[in-house]
């Protein structure tokens, strides 16, 4: 049975208005690329052009170009703020490493029932404020907290302990907040394991430490990469976690850039220190992708 004889005009004309690839991919990604636009690109732009301006004795900001405040950012009271940043999330890099690789490969071990489970307790401080979280470790840390009347009523301590408002609370805190960035990368690699390069290399008579650093290691070194990246990178810029649990003794980079805009009022000066620390991140995020970070995903 033949078809109508308007079908084809009407397929003609489909085709005519069907939009190119070129379109079909501009359709797709327009949206997101506008909230970036909008969101991150204008705000970042503005940024990058206060930076380059001048503080007035009243505070305001004069538009002006010039280079004075990425010059003063190198006095050594700046540089040795932007060190003490690297060291903490390193730090934090470090140990969230230590807790989350065996945690991450324990999980990726469990039956599939049991996995999701496991998941969801990872995922599960992801549903409370990190704000409220923070303070729920002030809680615990204070002299009159928790921890402190635990170990007070244990008698091994006699007096309370100084436990908040230094640099070890505040790695503490950044670790806790940060420990599921490390945990899901690696066990997505983890999972990707193929189970039968293990037994071969107990086959041939290699023993569980060196079938881990030979074979284990490097195959999720992917995901080891692209957990350190996120972590890493919110380490130094959770200026809240820092001030909270490390008061004044802590100060980071992200703490100097809430400083300079809050307090100290020189807006241009904050500017250029978020377009130092942002040029900074996106040297490591190029890292891991040169590192072939892309092929795992996160970008």
């Amino acid at each position: 049975m033949s078809q109508p004889r308007t079908a084809a005009p009407i397929r003609q004309f489909l085709n005519l208005i069907r939009p190119r690839p070129w379109l079909r991919k501009l359709l797709m990604a327009g949206p997101a690329g506008l909230w970036l636009l909008i969101f991150q690109g204008i705000p970042l732009a503005l940024i990058v052009v206060m930076s380059f301006g001048t503080r007035t004795a009243s505070g305001a900001v004069t538009y002006t170009f010039t280079a004075q405040n990425y010059f003063r950012f190198a006095e050594p009271l700046y540089l040795e703020i932007l060190a003490r940043s690297f060291g903490v999330a390193l730090g934090v890099t470090l140990i969230s490493l230590i807790i989350g690789y065996p945690l991450a490969y324990f999980i990726a071990a469990q039956p599939p029932e049991k996995r999701t489970r496991w998941l969801f307790l990872v995922m599960v401080p992801f549903w409370t404020s990190m704000l409220i979280r923070t303070y729920g470790w002030v809680f615990l840390l204070r002299s009159n907290g928790l921890i402190n009347w635990v170990l007070q009523a244990l008698h091994m301590t006699k007096e309370p302990l100084n436990l908040l408002y230094n640099n070890g609370a505040a790695t503490l805190g950044l670790v806790y907040m940060l420990l599921p960035f490390m945990v899901l990368p690696i066990y997505t690699s983890v999972e990707k394991l193929d189970a039968s390069l293990i037994r071969a290399a107990y086959d041939l008579g290699a023993r569980p430490a060196r079938t881990f650093r030979t074979v284990i290691l490097p195959l999720t070194l992917p995901g080891v990469a692209a957990g350190s990246v996120l972590v890493s990178v919110p380490a130094m810029g959770l200026f809240y976690i820092a001030d909270l649990l490390g008061g004044a003794k802590t100060v980071l980079i992200g703490n100097l850039i809430q400083n300079q805009f809050r307090q100290a009022n020189d807006w241009p000066f904050g500017s250029a220190v978020s377009v130092i620390l942002s040029a900074l991140t996106m040297m490591l995020i190029f890292l891991y992708v040169r590192s072939g970070g892309k092929e795992e995903g996160l970008l």
